[in-house]
């Protein structure tokens, strides 16, 4: 484990919790003496403790770990706020439907911050029928590829995972798709909304200039 609960989170988490060390110290079964030693940076609680600690502070043994305490505002479990997390190390995909906390080996994984397309990452959608065609524009080398392209609506993400040396596309049955995202293993994710009067039309834009353009006059004409 290469994180451990620190003193100051424990004060942190007592305090918002209007629990005194003596009460703490009574509900994990220990000293008050043990409680400050940890608050005090003099002491670490056992292992066998971690779970009765978080449990004492309504969280989750990886909250307490990391000392983020999340609050997950997704009720409503919206599509919309899709978050993707990816493993350094294995580049394992987890999706996620809001705030959540995840670890993978032994690393905490922050959800990736999406970025608009750019002209090294140059994203092709065209409507065949009721999918959309999705394409980027790629070399897809062992060495720098696209990992995977998500489709997302408010109830539903389609996911196509890719390879290196193969093609970076993918089709997706429309079912409401907003948002389109891909992640670069070198330069992460990006995302790219679909646009009324571009997107639903049987034609598409790889011209970066060129849709920029359009999604300037479709966000005046329909937005």
């Amino acid at each position: 484990m290469n994180q451990y609960v620190t003193g100051l989170v424990i004060k942190e988490l007592r305090e918002k919790n209007n629990i005194t060390q003596s009460q703490l110290a009574e509900m994990l079964g220990v000293s008050d003496k043990a409680v400050s030693k940890w608050e005090t940076g003099r002491g670490y609680p056992d292992i066998t403790l971690l779970e009765p600690i978080a449990d004492a502070f309504k969280i989750s043994l990886p909250e307490l770990i990391s000392g983020h305490q999340v609050k997950n505002v997704n009720v409503s479990a919206n599509m919309m706020r899709s978050k993707f997390y990816v493993c350094p190390v294995c580049g394992n995909v987890i999706h996620s439907m809001g705030e959540a906390v995840i670890h993978c080996h032994g690393i905490q994984l922050l959800p990736s911050e999406a970025e608009m397309s750019d002209e090294n990452h140059m994203i092709f959608i065209e409507r065949v029928e009721d999918e959309y065609f999705v394409r980027i524009d790629h070399g897809m080398s062992k060495t720098h590829h696209i990992s995977f392209i998500a489709a997302v609506s408010s109830d539903r993400c389609q996911m196509v995972k890719l390879y290196p040396e193969g093609e970076a596309e993918a089709r997706f049955k429309i079912n409401g798709v907003r948002k389109i995202y891909f992640y670069c293993n070198r330069d992460g994710l990006f995302c790219q909304e679909i646009v009324k009067g571009i997107d639903d039309k049987k034609s598409g834009y790889d011209d970066l200039a060129e849709r920029r353009e359009l999604e300037q006059v479709a966000d005046m004409l329909f937005g």
